[in-house]
């Protein structure tokens, strides 16, 4: 399958409001606006993504997110409920770009300087799949995936496994063998530092961030992120409990893997 025509790179925002463990958090208030308007703000200011499309479900469960996402002019595409891999490769056709950013609606610190470092490093490299998450030295809830349409397309169309159709893009980590697997690092491994949402705490800990710094510099980035940590340790602490990619790590045990 080879792709032209289209745009060079697509991003792909997956989001959803039945969480569950903590339900409608991509619509709940942030600095005023529900927090995926938050993240798509920050995703827009990236200079390497040619268009942004969210994918959610078809259930009656996200036509309040779809309401949303039409107020801010940005495209949907809705798809399977359970099949998130189904949904993202369906998403993907409606624009067919050379490649796709995944993206997922629970980072609303999302940078798009890191993006664009990630996007860069995977153009360059040639490889079918480039993450910061394989070996991760960025906070978790920075997370950023780049993949050639060709071999996402591959996963959506084999991929058998329940845990491949619910995590993207395992399929291809699983298959070093067959695709091209890419790392970017950051200088420094601050891994361990959680800025994503799933549960209360993590609300709290980016409505802390945002009260902060939204205010004074809408645009800030995940630097001035951690110079008001190191200011406030208090904040890191209010979700530091939490365990990195606990739903994949769950999924894995369920298939007995």
């Amino acid at each position: 399958m080879t792709v032209s025509g289209g745009p060079r790179v697509l991003a792909v925002l997956q989001a959803r409001t039945s969480s569950s463990r903590l339900p409608g958090k991509v619509l709940a208030d942030l600095a005023g606006a529900p927090m995926l308007v938050r993240q798509i703000e920050r995703i827009r200011r990236s200079r390497l993504v040619d268009v942004l499309i969210v994918a959610t479900s078809s259930d009656a469960s996200d036509d309040p997110l779809v309401a949303v996402m039409n107020e801010v002019q940005v495209q949907v595409f809705r798809g399977a409920l359970d099949d998130v891999l189904g949904r993202f490769a369906a998403a993907v056709r409606e624009v067919m770009s050379q490649h796709v950013v995944r993206l997922t609606g629970d980072c609303p610190l999302a940078d798009p300087d890191v993006i664009d470092a990630i996007v860069a490093h995977h153009l360059l490299s040639g490889a079918d799949i480039t993450s910061n998450t394989v070996e991760p030295t960025f906070p978790d809830g920075l997370d950023v995936e780049v993949i050639r349409t060709e071999a996402l397309m591959a996963a959506a169309t084999e991929a058998a496994l329940r845990f491949e159709r619910e995590h993207v893009t395992q399929f291809l980590y699983r298959r070093p063998e067959r695709f091209r697997i890419a790392s970017y690092k950051g200088d420094n491994n601050i891994s361990h530092l959680r800025w994503t949402v799933d549960e209360p705490d993590d609300l709290a800990f980016v409505r802390s961030i945002y009260a902060a710094l939204y205010p004074a510099n809408p645009e800030f980035g995940f630097m001035d992120v951690l110079r008001f940590l190191d200011r406030h340790p208090e904040v890191q602490a209010i979700n530091s409990r939490f365990e990195r990619n606990e739903g994949l790590h769950r999924s894995i045990a369920v298939e007995n893997i």
